[in-house]
């Protein structure tokens, strides 16, 4: 098999089966393992996939510009946005990531409820514009222009120097194993941070983000306190996380 249809099969086989393993199928297409991982490595590097120990997951289409998110599933982030909004309580301190999904909440939050809206993201910060009751607190930093959000040490020490009680996290990929991932490792790795600072940490994923990853770790799936769908509750999420269906 040519090196092109090889390539072919296996972006059509990890569509269907949602994962790759290199050992069962270096014999069924009668290659090396090491062609194998070339290939996957290749495949990797055009964002088509993600490797992982012994093959591969599906790549997260979301890894992208806010610009270019911002019109992908409108109607399915509205409704994560209402059921997220849902969680906030009166008197609450909430973090609030950066993300398209976020950029909806305002719109789901009742104008009468009073809380603490805590963002690193000018965006986020400037759609509760009208919303009297919400004390705003931007966090500054770098801006990191992918996400439009301020990245950098001060970003992450002012979030450390806080205790909210919810957190909620964006995220460009949620998977069985390998957790809730995203495309970047300080933006990674500060998304850690937000969520050791609020007692629960939510995530309101579309389902372009479900079973798919990205190479940048940023929690276990242990770390969530709620996963919000559009869909049915995942049979691999973990019994200690709670699923909020927003269909």
């Amino acid at each position: 098999m040519l090196t092109t249809s090889r390539k072919a099969f296996l972006i059509d086989r990890l569509a269907r089966d949602g994962s790759l393993s290199v050992t069962p199928l270096a014999g069924e297409l009668n290659v090396s393992e090491d062609t194998l991982r070339r290939d996957l490595r290749d495949l990797a590097s055009e964002g088509l996939l993600v490797r992982v120990h012994g093959g591969a997951v599906p790549a997260s289409p979301t890894n992208r510009p806010v610009a270019a998110r911002q019109g992908m599933h409108a109607a399915e982030k509205q409704k994560l946005a209402r059921a997220a909004a849902g969680l906030i309580e009166s008197g609450s301190v909430v973090i609030v990531d950066g993300g398209t999904t976020h950029l909806y909440l305002a719109a789901a939050v009742p104008r009468g409820l009073s809380f603490t809206l805590v963002t690193h993201s000018p965006a986020v910060a400037s759609s509760f514009e009208h919303h009297d009751n919400v004390e705003i607190i931007l966090i500054g930093g770098r801006i990191f222009r992918h996400s439009m959000v301020a990245l950098g040490t001060e970003t992450a020490q002012a979030f450390n120097r806080m205790r909210a009680d919810l957190c909620l996290l964006g995220v460009t990929g949620v998977h069985a194993e390998i957790g809730l991932t995203t495309g970047d490792a300080e933006e990674a790795a500060l998304k850690r941070v937000m969520a050791g600072a609020a007692a629960e940490t939510v995530v309101a994923a579309t389902p372009d983000k479900m079973g798919r990853a990205n190479p940048w770790r940023v929690l276990p799936l242990s770390g969530l306190a709620t996963l919000v769908t559009t869909q049915d509750r995942p049979e691999w999420l973990p019994r200690s996380v709670t699923h909020l269906s927003a269909a």
